[in-house]
C-alpha cells in the first residue's frame, strides 16, 4: 500500500525573472589595434556566412563604435562563436542581450 502523497510545490517566477531567462545571448566583436579591417570582414564572412556587404557593415560598426553584435542565440552557441572568433585572433565576448 502506498503512503500519503507529499504536497508538491512549484516555485513561481516573476515576470522580471521570466523576461531575464527569455533574453537571448549575443556574441560581440570588439575593436582591437591589431587586425586589419579587411581581415575582420573576411572572418565574419567565413564564420557566419555573411555576405560581403553585411560583413563590411559589421566591421565598420566595430571600427567606429568599438564593438558590434555578430550573432545571437542560446548561451552554448554564443560560447562556441566566441571561441571560434578567438581562434582567428579577434577580440570577442558573449553576454545576455541588453
Amino acid at each position: 500500500m502506498a503512503g500519503p502523497l507529499a504536497p508538491t510545490w512549484t516555485p513561481e517566477t516573476t515576470s522580471d525573472e521570466r523576461s531575464e531567462l527569455d533574453r537571448p545571448w549575443v556574441t560581440i566583436v570588439w575593436n582591437d589595434p591589431v587586425n586589419l579591417m579587411t581581415y575582420v570582414t573576411f572572418v565574419l564572412q567565413e564564420l557566419f556566412g555573411y555576405d560581403e556587404a553585411t560583413a563590411t557593415a559589421l566591421m565598420l560598426q566595430v571600427h567606429h563604435d568599438g564593438k558590434a553584435v555578430v550573432s545571437s542565440g542560446p548561451r552554448e552557441r554564443m560560447e562556441h562563436d566566441t571561441s571560434r572568433l578567438h581562434a582567428y585572433g579577434l577580440w570577442a565576448s558573449y553576454q545576455r542581450d541588453t
